[in-house]
């Protein structure tokens, strides 16, 4: 799982970058500033767990276990329903997608339970 983790993590960082940089450079001026800033919170939250995915690889192989895993699953999980839909409802305005944000934001928080479930767990 290790290897999963570390590779679905950078791939993550690769497209928070990829979306970061469309967001301040191809998207301005497109968006209104409360749209573009949903944008950007979409594609800091998936940073900061892609980077979350990495520390998951390197947890994996310290406390291996299903608590380990789950939290690499629900940080994924986390990243498709909170920045997915934060960049949909930014690009479209569709605002009922605002209804499935929270839902990756308690995957997120879920994760984070796992992952110091595990460290206390050892």
């Amino acid at each position: 799982m290790d290897r999963i983790f570390f590779a679905m993590g950078a791939a993550s960082a690769l497209i928070a970058v990829a979306a970061g940089a469309f967001g301040a450079h191809g998207l301005e001026g497109r968006l209104t500033v409360d749209r573009l800033a949903t944008f950007e919170t979409a594609a800091r939250y998936q940073m900061y767990h892609a980077l979350a995915l990495m520390a998951v690889a390197w947890a994996s192989t310290r406390w291996p276990g299903a608590l380990t895993t789950n939290a690499g699953w629900l940080f994924v999980a986390g990243t498709v329903l909170f920045s997915g839909s934060l960049y949909v409802l930014s690009l479209t305005g569709i605002r009922w997608l605002g209804a499935i944000t929270p839902l990756g934001g308690v995957a997120f928080l879920a994760g984070w339970a796992c992952l110091v479930w595990a460290a206390a767990k050892g």
